[in-house]
């Protein structure tokens, strides 16, 4: 595999400013300016779609075109052109389509790649990165570089339950909807079903059980319409930290009503104190 591979950003809601990649038509200079909002999905990009347009009508010279023009160590591939990877020259004269590496790119590169340290504040022990979007069911989902929606448990749950013993997630190609039962959970003898925080079409499946779940223990990925639209109605930021401290909080005032003397980092309270009801705990906390 080519050495060139070992840059992959990882993007974030366009709020947080700062370094944003230049969309493809300003980077191969077709346009003068122009940043990327759609994290690098081109194909759900409104701008793209009316670029096209221009392009058949005449009145535009499409970006592939502006690269072709340039001589041949410039002719960067498009994920070099957006920064995503290192330089790498394309082979294919901008036919994407017909691109190998722009396939193995998009569907197995990207897709749970990150290199920037966005930041993991806790609550009592309960880690909450930035950069996701929480769910009222202790569900998350991230929009990954290539506009795909990466979906998993939080950490909260891992400290209630413990690693789950098994996993019964959906099979790819699955349409999910949000806040309808997506998946389940076998851990102690019991099964938890969790809420799906986004609608989407599931395009890969990971299920790795382990004590990762921002990272290596996302669970599967979803293709949607509009990934921005898909995670609107979930907790930002500003938002998720307030939430689970309210969340720790009660949980706090559960272990201490049915007498118990734990601390939520100690992790895998009900195997600790079964007492606290399995039924009980994912009917506060789950909603199911």
């Amino acid at each position: 595999m080519e050495q060139a591979i070992n840059k992959v950003w990882t993007i974030t809601s366009d709020k947080t400013g700062g370094n944003t990649p230049p969309c493809l038509w300003m980077a191969a200079g077709a346009v003068k300016k122009k940043s990327c909002n759609n994290f690098f999905s081109c194909t759900t990009c409104r701008y793209d779609a009316a670029m096209g347009k221009k392009v058949a009508s005449g009145a535009q010279v499409s970006w592939q075109d502006a690269m072709r023009r340039k001589s041949g160590m410039e002719r960067l591939c498009r994920h070099s052109l957006t920064r995503r990877m290192e330089k790498r020259v394309c082979p294919h004269d901008y036919h994407c389509v017909n691109c190998d590496f722009d396939q193995f790119f998009e569907d197995v590169l990207t897709p749970g790649r990150s290199t920037a340290e966005l930041g993991m504040p806790s609550v009592k022990g309960v880690e909450v990165p930035l950069g996701y979007y929480f769910h009222h069911g202790h569900t998350w989902a991230r929009i990954d570089s290539g506009g795909r929606v990466r979906v998993g448990i939080d950490d909260f749950i891992l400290k209630l339950f413990g690693a789950p013993d098994r996993l019964e997630l959906p099979l790819m190609g699955t349409e999910l909807r949000l806040r309808g039962v997506g998946w389940a959970m076998e851990c102690h003898g019991h099964r938890a079903k969790f809420l799906s925080p986004v609608d989407g079409v599931i395009v890969d499946v990971n299920g790795r059980v382990g004590t990762d779940p921002y990272g290596e223990g996302w669970l599967f990925s979803v293709i949607c319409p509009d990934p921005k639209a898909a995670v609107k109605s979930l907790m930002d930021d500003t938002k998720s930290l307030d939430w689970m401290a309210t969340e720790v909080a009660r949980l706090e005032r559960m272990i201490k009503t049915a007498g118990g003397r734990l601390a939520v980092e100690e992790g895998d309270l009900f195997g600790a104190f079964p007492g606290l009801g399995w039924e009980k705990l994912t009917l506060a906390f789950l909603g199911t």
